[in-house]
């Protein structure tokens, strides 16, 4: 069974995660979310993508942990250079991607709605955020240079330094998300200005998108995150992580 599938109703085509219990994703995950987005960007048809979960409960919980303590160091450096070609197909588009984000988005999981154009958020209780320095790395896919194009250089560091979990609301006030809205209503209404999007005139909105992005220089960006996280997969802090989460007890970090 696929874990990302693409399909496309209409001129909106939607990229549905759905790997139990929590969308985390490694190797196979990420390739099948690429050739998910490749469909996208290569159906005509399709003018606006819309990315969300088939799952209740959460979006995406980031990366699978397991699996990161299993590879070496090298393995989860090759994830995420495949995670960061995957994601810069959406952002280097010329379609827009919006994220609907209905639970938990953590992590990798955010990454991927940070690479959307968009977010598109119920209300509730669950928790948006960056958590990595708690497993002794840094937001590897995209997300240092993302973040902190939304909200800043200094609120970027507090939020990834203190891995903070944020409420809807919060992520909302912060420009995280752009639209928070009633859970009976996120499918409908992200749908709804998708639909808006791609009745109007598609080849501005795509010249608009491309013009922002490139004037932001991400890829210089990116190649510092994937050079530095690819140093903290070697690390002894980082296998405290990883051993950590597996066996649910508080790291103790040395700083090496």
């Amino acid at each position: 069974m696929s874990m990302v599938t693409y399909s496309c109703s209409g001129a909106i085509g939607t990229i549905e995660m759905s790997s139990s219990p929590a969308n985390s994703y490694a190797m196979s995950f990420m390739r099948e979310m690429n050739d998910a987005i490749q469909a996208a960007i290569d159906d005509s048809a399709c003018k606006v993508v819309i990315v969300r979960s088939g799952l209740p409960g959460f979006f995406c919980g980031g990366a699978d942990i397991k699996q990161f303590k299993a590879n070496s160091a090298a393995a989860n450096s090759e994830m995420i250079a495949v995670a960061h070609e995957t994601l810069n197909k959406a952002s280097q588009s010329e379609k827009i991607f919006i994220a609907e984000i209905g639970g938990h988005a953590l992590g990798g999981g955010l990454e991927i709605a940070l690479a959307c154009d968009m977010r598109f958020a119920a209300k509730g209780e669950y928790r948006i955020g960056l958590p990595e320095v708690s497993l002794g790395l840094l937001p590897g896919n995209g997300g240092t240079q993302r973040l902190t194009s939304l909200v800043g250089i200094s609120k970027a560091i507090e939020l990834m330094v203190a891995g903070e979990r944020l409420l809807p609301a919060e992520a909302h006030r912060l420009g995280i998300v752009n639209r928070l809205l009633e859970p009976a209503e996120l499918q409908e209404q992200t749908r709804a200005f998708a639909e808006l999007l791609s009745q109007g005139a598609t080849l501005a909105i795509g010249k608009i998108k491309r013009s922002v992005y490139d004037g932001q220089a991400i890829e210089a960006g990116l190649a510092h995150e994937r050079r530095n996280i690819g140093v903290l997969f070697a690390s002894d802090d980082a296998r405290e992580g990883f051993s950590a989460f597996v066996e649910r007890r508080k790291a103790k970090f040395s700083g090496k």
